[in-house]
């Protein structure tokens, strides 16, 4: 099943500057852990927020579960969770405990489900300690794994992660890496990682994307990529 279809957007902001994302045609099937790596300036957040929705491309296919993401947010949103470049967008509730909840809450979950499920993902990720902190408060790496516990505590369909892992400690970037790949073995969750960082795309990756200058110019498995580095340079953008 084809869980993202992308195939050559532009965008259009207010101040009328024009951002593409062309190349390759960008798919995704359910259950395929996908990295996208780049320069910064390649497209990739742009790429990422047309997926989720935030943008409307003025020309161009983006199809999510099949349907437009921006045309069906309201539809599609439930079924994703999303890490954001800068976590502290979506870090608002008054205490740790009440940001992971945030969205299990307004599925409707019940408060003994929430406690359990959040209580739980707060030991996974070792972070029990954080549990009545005010989010505002913690160091760049803890508000990370808030923020990552929050994105998976409800099982998205589809989990989106824009530079999720960089701040947080090489301890806790094993948990989490163990983490994702244990909810895509066992639920065919699908994931999507925006990273530079090798080591976690070589224990990460199915498939890896390589963008630059707005454009798609690669598709490979890791080992495949690693192989053809010296011929495509692209190790000198990390």
């Amino acid at each position: 099943m084809e869980v993202i279809k992308v195939k050559c957007i532009k965008h259009r902001y207010e101040d009328q500057t024009e951002v593409k994302v062309c190349g390759l045609t960008f798919r995704v099937e359910k259950g395929e852990k996908v990295a996208i790596i780049g320069p910064n300036g390649s497209g990739k957040t742009t790429l990422l927020h047309h997926i989720i929705g935030l943008l409307k491309p003025i020309r161009g296919e983006i199809k999510v579960f099949g349907l437009s993401p921006y045309k069906n947010f309201k539809k599609l949103i439930p079924k994703i969770g999303v890490v954001f470049q800068d976590v502290d967008y979506q870090l608002f509730g008054p205490t740790v405990f009440d940001d992971i909840a945030f969205v299990p809450r307004n599925l409707g979950w019940s408060e003994d489900r929430i406690r359990k499920e959040v209580n739980k993902i707060l030991k996974d990720f070792g972070i029990q300690r954080l549990k009545n902190k005010v989010p505002s408060y913690l160091s760049g790496g803890e508000k990370k794994k808030v923020a990552i516990a929050g994105a998976i505590v409800s099982k998205p369909e589809l989990l989106i992660l824009d530079e999720a892992l960089a701040e947080v400690d090489p301890e806790s970037k094993e948990v989490i890496i163990k983490k994702l790949n244990k909810m895509n073995k066992e639920l065919q969750t699908t994931i999507l990682l925006v990273t530079n960082e090798i080591e976690v795309i070589k224990k990460f990756a199915d498939v890896v994307y390589l963008m630059e200058k707005g454009r798609i110019i690669l598709k490979a498995g890791p080992k495949e990529l690693f192989k053809r580095r010296t011929k495509i340079e692209f190790c000198k953008h990390f």
